[in-house]
């Protein structure tokens, strides 16, 4: 009888985690559990809810009798996730932290960690997602060094492992992997990938892992949780005072703490007003918010966005794109948001323009942009610039209509 392969389970206290750790007891693996700290605070109540989440996930590893281990990124989420997320508020921008941490953290530190540090031969999580490859593809990775030339070889045989939504679409969690690199996906397993949100309570609930069933879905900001955000964010950037203005005649509507207390599409918060208005825009030269009185008001839908440099999971882009420069595939760039078709255009310096089949409410800069084709997610890109909104265009046409009409109107014949 061979040796058991040595997997290396993130355990979150939750039940997701708690499941995919049985599942691979159960499937004969040498499981290891291990709890990652990546936030060292108490939240609004006063409770330190990451020793309570590690309790719960050492007690799980106990009923399981796998051996448990915590390891602290706090210094790594504080340098490479934190840091970069207070940056891209200051510039005016909403980032997504749940998507880095698991590029940063999960997928690369802890990555590294269980391989290199407790001698894994695979890594897995509670993620509803799947790859293209079996268990055994999984043990048969190796490491496989970046191409130190500014292009690859061109004979060089790839077979990259893929991603896909998994079975239960509703929890599908492949958006909040779209950044992680191929190196971690080659050795990344997750059980829950043909399972849905309701079966894995049920194996919980039979195993009796009932301190895990009892806990609510996790929210918030990733590893930091459900917080009151305008308080939160203020901690840590000064206060920016500056005008909320109305989008449709400059009226300064009221005032506001920080242009980075606000994203696009959420509703404005002014004083005095019994109507709602909602973000539109924002201008960080001038401190200005921009505002509009509904929530379906015309300056917040868009069609078209660019990304930074855009990160394909499989590392080249889609052959189809790379010959033609043009594909036709979905977006979203939230998560569970309905899928919809999209026109990609590759752009020379890898980063990509997408235009949409409808106009989406709010799309917002520094959020990601995530491509799929079919089941496959292909990738992402940061959410760098925005196209004209409707409101823009609808102006542009009522300028132009009018132009036109002066440009019909008769002129007074001369008199001699």
């Amino acid at each position: 009888m061979g040796v058991a392969r040595h997997v290396v389970c993130a355990m979150s206290g939750g039940v997701d985690s708690s499941v995919a750790a049985l599942l691979l007891k159960r499937r004969g693996f040498s499981v290891t559990g291990v709890f990652m700290k990546n936030w060292d605070s108490l939240d609004e109540r006063g409770v330190c809810t990451t020793e309570r989440d590690c309790e719960d996930a050492h007690r799980v590893c106990r009923t399981l009798d796998v051996p448990f281990h915590q390891v602290s990124f706090v210094k790594e989420y504080w340098h490479e996730v934190f840091s970069y997320l207070l940056k891209e508020y200051e510039r005016g921008r909403t980032p997504n932290p749940d998507i880095l941490c698991n590029k940063l953290i999960k997928f690369n530190h802890f990555h590294k960690y269980a391989i290199n540090t407790l001698g894994a031969d695979a890594m897995a999580t509670g993620h509803y997602a799947r790859t293209s490859q079996e268990d055994e593809d999984v043990f048969q990775q190796t490491h496989v060094a970046p191409p130190t030339t500014l292009f690859r070889d061109r004979f060089e045989i790839r077979n990259p492992v893929r991603l896909y939504q998994g079975a239960d679409l509703f929890k599908d969690q492949t958006f909040f992997l779209s950044q992680i690199s191929q190196d971690a996906l080659r050795q990344a397993m997750f059980p829950l990938a043909g399972l849905t949100k309701e079966f894995v309570k049920k194996i919980a609930a039979e195993a009796g892992l009932h301190h895990v069933l009892q806990k609510k879905e996790s929210m918030g900001i990733c590893f930091i949780g459900e917080r009151n955000f305008e308080n939160f964010i203020l901690e840590y950037i000064e206060p920016e005072p500056g005008n909320f203005v109305s989008i449709e005649d400059g009226t300064v509507m009221g005032t506001h703490k920080g242009w980075f207390t606000l994203t696009l599409g959420q509703r404005a918060k002014i004083g005095g007003q019994r109507d709602p208005w909602f973000v539109v825009d924002k201008d960080i030269a001038t401190g200005d918010v921009l505002v509009a009185p509904t929530t379906n008001h015309p300056a917040l839908f868009r069609d078209t966005v660019r990304t930074d440099r855009f990160h394909w999971l499989t590392v080249d882009p889609p052959p189809e794109l790379a010959r033609t420069q043009m594909m036709d595939c979905h977006f979203r760039f939230i998560h569970q948001m309905p899928l919809t078709p999209c026109t990609v255009t590759l752009n020379m310096d890898g980063s990509v323009w997408i235009s949409l089949s409808q106009p989406i409410r709010a799309l917002t800069p520094g959020q990601f942009a995530v491509l799929y084709k079919g089941d496959e997610c292909l990738g992402s890109g940061k959410i760098t610039q925005l196209g004209p909104s409707e409101y823009t265009l609808q102006q542009g046409r009522e300028r132009w209509a009018a132009a036109a009409r002066h440009t019909e109107q008769p002129t007074p014949e001369t008199t001699s």
